[in-house]
């Protein structure tokens, strides 16, 4: 007689109550305007505080980014891999403080207050030239900054972003994003309108170093392979356009950021691959890699990165 074989029923996802999400958005702004009270100053110095508390206090995530520190640099030791993990933690904090307080400092004639950068003049004319072109960056820095300060300046610039649970602060937050001219699409059913959005000659903005599960493209990462998604690359290979990986790097806790780019990948470059989809997605993988090694406190090591494993990792029984 065959043992009942037990499925693991999946939760039910909890259902948002209209009144509790536009309460939960009425005292977010509340918050903001206390906080815009005091300089940003005060506030990153208050956030750092608050990344500190995290790091301490939130068992799941600092296990998590210590055995990804580990794996990633085993030649370091546990007061390198606590402190990198600490400051990660600050960083995201930072980051919070940066989206509000962004539109309220940054303008067209005072951006080079607040940013500087560098080897960013080709990607400037390639997308310039509206032929369509792609940037890559991470979950690093002031990622949100860069698709801001490049809409000031009236590039036709799309990011892709997922929308939170409680419809009232996206809204909100998506405006605090579109106020310099970038667009939002919204991550779920972006690749249906990816093709369209390139052919108009857009810059296409992704955040591209969160694990795909078990369909993505594994490449290194890192020296171990990590699940990557295939529609940079396909968006990439099928319309003949370059790819852009870039970087904003706070500079000394301020806010102030260096925004570079490391890399230009050109068709050209893949024309003659055998797998130029793998080859494509590794190249970008491997310069997101340069960017984070160049400073890995502002990465966000608390990721599942490297949740999913190649099939080769897991041989069956």
């Amino acid at each position: 007689m065959k043992s009942p074989v037990f499925v693991k029923q999946k939760k039910p996802k909890r259902k948002h109550s209209v009144v509790f999400d536009w309460f939960a958005y009425f005292w977010l702004r509340v918050l903001v305007a206390i906080l815009r009270l005091f300089s940003v100053e005060s506030n990153l110095r208050f956030a750092r505080f608050l990344g500190r508390l995290m790091w301490k206090h939130y068992t799941k995530g600092r296990q998590r980014a210590l055995e990804n520190l580990k794996a990633s640099y085993p030649e370091k030791g546990e007061k390198w891999y606590d402190e990198v993990g600490r400051k990660s933690c600050e960083s995201i904090a930072m980051l919070a403080v940066d989206m509000f307080f962004t539109p309220k400092l940054v303008r067209k004639d005072n951006w080079r207050q607040y940013s500087r950068f560098k080897n960013t003049e080709r990607a400037k004319w390639l997308s310039k030239e509206g032929k369509g072109l792609i940037f890559v960056g991470a979950h690093y820095g002031n990622f949100e900054i860069i698709g801001y300060i490049i809409g000031l300046f009236g590039f036709n610039i799309y990011s892709i972003a997922r929308p939170l649970d409680n419809p009232f602060i996206s809204r909100y937050l998506y405006g605090v994003r579109e106020r310099a001219g970038q667009k939002i699409i919204d991550k779920k059913g972006a690749a249906e309108i990816f093709d369209k959005v390139a052919s108009t000659g857009a810059t296409l903005c992704f955040v591209a170093d969160q694990d795909a599960g078990p369909k993505g493209i594994f490449v290194d990462f890192f020296g171990r392979k990590a699940s990557t998604y295939k529609s940079i690359g396909l968006l990439a290979i099928t319309n003949n356009i370059p790819i852009v990986i870039g970087y904003s790097r706070r500079i000394d806790n301020h806010f102030f950021f260096e925004i570079g780019v490391t890399r230009i990948i050109y068709p050209s470059e893949w024309a003659d691959k055998d797998d130029a989809l793998r080859w494509v997605t590794a190249e970008y993988t491997k310069a997101i890699e340069a960017f984070v090694r160049e400073d890995p406190t502002q990465y966000w090591w608390i990721h599942r990165r490297w949740k999913h494993r190649p099939k080769e990792e897991n041989p069956k029984s």
